[in-house]
């Protein structure tokens, strides 16, 4: 990555994307998030909630996958808002379709922490194809997306009493 930076930063930038990515550091993993994750509740619409936990992490998998084609091919046309981004309310899930999620989003992040561990990617470059932004917004946008909707999974849980905690009981 020529930016004209320090090696130290540029490996401290990867370095922290790549947590980030994991979800390591002060957020919850998506293996975390998803452990032990009840049957009866992959279709569950949790309280004031408009969409099931299935719902919540097809649609982390969609715009995670959106945003590593994003940035690495050209061509790519990003699903239609909202309709392609969600899957639409009355689709249910079975649990291998729930672990085939959880296995895609796995695999897109792990291809996302390739390209960030690429030195020889320049992740600052503003490319043409990507309307003048960076593969570095691109993963940034990726990681904070994952934070929230994970973070929001683990919520509904809690709410439902199915979240382990030195403060409540797991059912």
């Amino acid at each position: 990555m020529d930016t004209g930076a320090p090696d130290y930063l540029t490996y401290e930038l990867r370095k922290r994307l790549m947590v980030g990515l994991r979800g390591e550091g002060a957020h919850l993993t998506l293996d975390e998030a998803v452990d032990d994750f009840p049957d009866a509740l992959i279709n569950e619409f949790p309280p004031n909630v408009t969409y099931s936990f299935w719902h919540m992490l097809e649609h982390i998998r969609v715009v995670q996958w959106d945003l590593l084609m994003y940035a690495t091919e050209p061509s790519h046309v990003s699903p239609k808002w909202p309709d392609e981004i969600f899957p639409d309310v009355s689709v249910t899930a079975n649990r291998a379709q729930w672990e085939e999620s959880v296995k895609a989003i796995r695999n897109d992040r792990d291809r996302l922490i390739s390209i960030v561990s690429d030195s020889a990617c320049d992740l600052l470059k503003p490319r043409d194809y990507m309307d003048g932004r960076s593969i570095y917004r691109a993963v940034l946008l990726a990681i904070d997306h994952q934070s929230y909707h994970i973070g929001e999974i683990v919520m509904a849980r809690q709410i439902l009493g199915y979240w382990r905690s030195e403060l409540t009981d797991y059912k």
